[in-house]
């Protein structure tokens, strides 16, 4: 499951300022107070975040250890969040919501554009009248051409910890990329104890999104780069979607 064995690991590394500017994208296209429903939430960051400015926040993730990571972080934060574990693919039993988000390129996880289809009409059939669905993906040009052959190390201040990520192009996947991760973590005996997985992402073109949202009932689409600041170009590499459901 990904990010299921270390998302202790994921969440201590992942950047604290993509969470506030994905704050800052919600509360530009959304109003504060309304009941939002975040699509592989995780550990729930972003959801705490929008629970302060007044969201009525549900955290839906696939994975067990994130959400009890969602649970501790809502209470050090002493707001509420409602957590729930679920497919994305199939959000059966939980209503419908003024806001969907999904960010992270959560989206690009999933195996094909079936499932992605499949998620939009998931989202589509529970949002309300008029609802909002925010997401955003990588683009081609982000697997094609920027992360083949990308590596990040760190190492903790303490020396305790270090992290390896490398990045390689999946040839059997259009616009596809496989991500190796391993953490090593040092033990008691001064040993270091290797912890990895393989993360599969993928992307699609720009009117094929553009289209499965259309055929899941989405009558107002929107694509913009930089958390909605910007216009998308030849090297965007990722998008903004904007999409909203009719009468």
């Amino acid at each position: 499951m990904i990010y299921g064995s270390f998302a202790q690991y994921y969440d201590e590394l992942f950047d604290e300022q993509l969470y506030l500017q994905w704050q800052q994208y919600v509360q530009a296209n959304t109003t504060p107070g309304t009941q939002l429903l975040d699509l592989a939430g995780g550990a729930g960051r972003l959801g705490v975040l929008l629970a302060q400015k007044g969201y009525q926040v549900t955290d839906v993730d696939l994975s067990a250890e994130m959400l009890v990571l969602a649970s501790q972080h809502a209470a050090a934060a002493k707001v509420d969040l409602e957590l729930v574990q679920a497919n994305m693919l199939d959000l059966d039993g939980l209503g419908q919501f003024d806001v969907v988000t999904c960010f992270a390129d959560s989206l690009c996880y999933l195996a094909d554009m079936a499932e992605v289809q499949q998620t939009f009409t998931q989202v589509h059939a529970h949002l309300k009248p008029y609802g909002i669905f925010l997401f955003d993906v990588i683009t081609p040009y982000q697997t094609d051409e920027k992360y083949p052959g990308f590596m990040f190390n760190y190492q903790s201040p303490d020396n305790q910890r270090f992290f390896v990520w490398s990045s390689f192009a999946d040839d059997d996947v259009p616009h596809g990329v496989i991500h190796e991760l391993s953490f090593f973590d040092r033990q008691a005996d001064g040993n270091y104890r290797r912890l990895a997985e393989t993360h599969f992402e993928r992307s699609y073109p720009l009117e094929t999104l553009k289209q499965a949202l259309h055929e899941s009932g989405f009558t107002q689409i929107e694509v913009t780069s930089d958390f909605g600041q910007g216009q998308p170009g030849p090297t965007t590499t990722r998008w903004f979607f904007k999409c909203r459901v009719g009468e």
